[in-house]
């Protein structure tokens, strides 16, 4: 274990003392100066290796990065550099936006979660596919996946023109594809969660990536991140389409809707998606369920909720091939990762 990694509960003290969103940039700036500097960067661990195979994809491990906490792709070779498996970053949007007004951010700390409305901000696909050029860690070997979703100006009929030309741009530059459809904070996002909707959507970005896949010469993997507020009979209708649409995984879930678990907690009654543990059994009922659904070949990708080893574990149990970390991060560190490594074990494996 890395003493920066040993050091991490000392710093939370200080980064909960700051807004959140404040703590959040603070933290990744850090983060890259210590990466930049050779002296520190042999500081931020070594790579917990539990070699696996997702959707064809050799990872060095199970445990990746979920896509929220570099949205702009700024940071990939140094978050990389903790100890994923593999690193998803964004949500971009074809144009740059600002995003829902500040604070939009909450912490819950007795509950150990986040409340967010962020509502896609960043800086655009040309921003992003800049950064992700100028990294090093798919040349290094390591896996990424680029999270793609719709402005907030786009009426929600027009989504699919959207998500085309972000797939268009960064499909060059991604060992996978992640179609957002699922955060909270972008207004009717979530309708192209329904039949109709996801059919209307997954029928052109299937043409679009055959014709890509001509292009480039290779076909890269394609997934679809849901949200956990959804019924057995939604889960089974997705499922369904996934398969019909040659989509290649699913990860489950995004943030919650749900208050049910964080009642009369400060922060509770803020509008926007809540992660952390909250999220963790709501998430392992859609893995299951998509699990039954999809058979056993199917990637299927856990995050929500993980700020334990055991938790990661569970994820795995349920049906998951991998996890993904983001809120757990936040208030247990780095060292989480290489935990959630030798919970997993050789589960991941053996499916």
């Amino acid at each position: 274990m890395s003493f920066l990694f040993d050091t991490y509960p000392l710093a939370r003290t200080a980064l909960f003392s700051l807004d959140a969103e404040a703590a959040h940039d603070l933290t990744l700036s850090s983060l890259q100066k210590a990466y930049d500097c050779k002296l520190t960067r042999k500081l931020l661990g070594a790579q917990p290796l539990n070699p696996c195979t997702l959707m064809g994809m050799s990872l060095r491990n199970p445990v990746g990065l979920a896509a929220g906490l570099d949205k702009n792709g700024a940071h990939i070779d140094a978050l990389g550099h903790l100890g994923f498996g593999f690193v998803e970053v964004g949500t971009v949007t074809p144009k740059p936006q600002v995003g829902n007004p500040k604070p939009r951010m909450f912490r819950l700390p007795r509950a150990q979660a986040l409340i967010n409305r962020l509502g896609f901000n960043n800086e655009g696909l040309d921003t992003f596919i800049s950064n992700v050029k100028n990294s090093q860690w798919r040349s290094n070997g390591g896996i990424l996946g680029l999270n793609i979703g719709k402005n907030a100006a786009t009426p929600i009929d027009h989504a699919v023109d959207d998500y085309l030309l972000a797939l268009e741009g960064v499909y060059p530059h991604a060992d996978y594809v992640t179609v957002n459809i699922s955060s909270p904070n972008t207004q009717n996002l979530r309708a192209l969660q329904g039949q109709d909707e996801l059919a209307g959507l997954l029928l052109p970005l299937q043409e679009k990536r055959k014709a890509l896949a001509d292009q480039h010469g290779r076909r890269v993997p394609m997934v679809v991140k849901i949200a956990p507020d959804l019924s057995t009979q939604q889960i089974d209708i997705i499922a369904d389409l996934l398969t019909r649409y040659d989509v290649d995984g699913v990860i489950a879930t995004n943030t919650t809707l749900s208050r049910a678990a964080v009642l009369g907690l400060p922060h509770a009654s803020e509008a926007g998606g809540l992660s952390g543990p909250p999220v963790h059994e709501l998430s392992l009922l859609v893995i299951a369920r998509l699990r039954q659904k999809l058979g056993t070949s199917f990637a299927i990708i856990g995050v929500g909720g993980i700020v334990s080893g055991q938790q990661a574990r569970e994820k795995i149990v349920a049906g998951a091939d991998a996890v993904q970390l983001y809120t757990g991060l936040i208030y247990r560190g780095p060292a989480l990762i290489s935990e959630c490594v030798q919970a997993i074990g050789s589960i991941a494996t053996i499916r």
